[in-house]
């Protein structure tokens, strides 16, 4: 298990902050996820893990999003900061010795991407997540989700529609 958790751990907190817009909230929405996770499948088969981990994480993502519209808070797309190389939407955004102008236009292209990823629909940008970030097949993407294999494709593709557009110079 706690193996598993390590390999998750990253692009979950990645997957939650860009969708709740909060570094502090996404830490305990990816902490209460793991914790829930352990608790309650720890003890089953660990292929089954990866689809259940992203089921309680996207459900604790719209327990917080719930929160905040019944509190009246709401958030801003403030740009990501740290500088974790090792997260693969900064890997897609730099290059290997970029220079200061590269740097920038990919520091742009990752804003642009993280602001593009928030206005998409749940079912669009959890779809985006679980295929494209966590390389979750069709088939664990849709148990996952909680749909079928075709729904999958059709919000993947739909998502994937909608970043191209909402990024053209951006998008490779």
């Amino acid at each position: 298990m706690d193996q598993f958790l390590a390999s998750v751990e990253r692009r979950a907190l990645r997957m939650a902050e860009i969708a709740v817009g909060n570094r502090a909230d996404a830490l305990d929405i990816v902490q209460d996820a793991m914790l829930s996770l352990a608790r309650r499948y720890g003890g089953r088969d660990p292929a089954q893990w990866p689809p259940l981990f992203h089921r309680i994480l996207e459900n604790r993502i719209q327990d917080c999003r719930r929160g905040r519209q019944r509190n009246g808070r709401y958030f801003l797309d403030l740009p990501h900061t740290d500088d974790d190389t090792a997260d693969p939407l900064d890997v897609l955004a730099r290059d290997p010795a970029p220079g200061p102008d590269r740097r920038a236009q990919g520091s742009q292209a990752l804003i642009c991407l993280e602001a593009a990823i928030r206005t998409l629909p749940d079912r669009q940008r959890e779809a985006f997540s679980l295929r494209i970030w966590q390389d979750i097949d069709v088939a664990g993407t849709a148990r996952a989700m909680g749909i079928s294999e075709g729904s999958v494709k059709t919000h993947l593709f739909r998502a994937l529609a909608a970043l191209r557009g909402a990024l053209g110079e951006h998008w490779p």
